[in-house]
């Protein structure tokens, strides 16, 4: 196999890691929203930054799927039991659902307030009309999806460790910009 086909395309690792960020910086400003205190401008930049944040989410995991629906999935080696192929797929199509559905639920939430998305600079519509109470729902589900997806991040990057130091495979090397191995 040459090293090409041992690894996912490097737009997919570049995304990969750079989303990862993404996701960080993403977390990091709903954590430190808390602390700022109501109304001030701080707690108003850091709310527009989570949004703008996971708004670029969404831009970018539907540049991923497109490059990741174009280009070939390196095989792990060695191969895995069927059923560890299985929970791969499941995770990563939760993971998808995941980067999908929580930026919608951020902007829906924005939209029910009778608000306009802030996108570095430009305004993204509403998708919904005004409805405080359907808005304090979303954003219900869009907390506990937030909990969720700390424990969905974690057990990915757990999965990935354990490949690789366990199971010595070469699942984290398909995700690497290392040159060798």
């Amino acid at each position: 196999m040459t090293q090409i086909t041992r690894r996912y395309n490097p737009i997919i690792i570049g995304l990969h890691w750079f989303m990862l960020a993404l996701l960080i910086a993403v977390y990091f400003t709903m954590e430190i929203h808390g602390y700022l205190p109501k109304g001030s401008a701080e707690r108003k930049f850091v709310t527009s930054l989570h949004f703008m944040l996971g708004m670029s989410v969404l831009l970018l995991v539907v540049i991923r799927l497109a490059v990741r629906v174009s280009s070939s999935t390196p095989a792990i080696e060695p191969a895995p039991k069927p059923i560890e192929n299985l929970l791969a797929k499941v995770m990563h199509v939760t993971l998808y659902v995941f980067m999908i559905a929580m930026p919608i639920a951020g902007w829906l939430v924005f939209s029910a307030e009778g608000n306009s998305v802030p996108f570095f600079g430009l305004e993204i519509p509403p998708i919904m009309g005004k409805d405080h109470a359907l808005g304090e729902k979303i954003e219900d589900l869009h907390k506990l999806g937030g909990t969720i997806g700390y424990f969905l991040i974690a057990l990915h990057a757990l999965a990935g460790l354990f490949h690789h130091y366990v199971k010595k495979d070469n699942t984290l090397l398909r995700m690497s910009f290392r040159k060798n191995g």
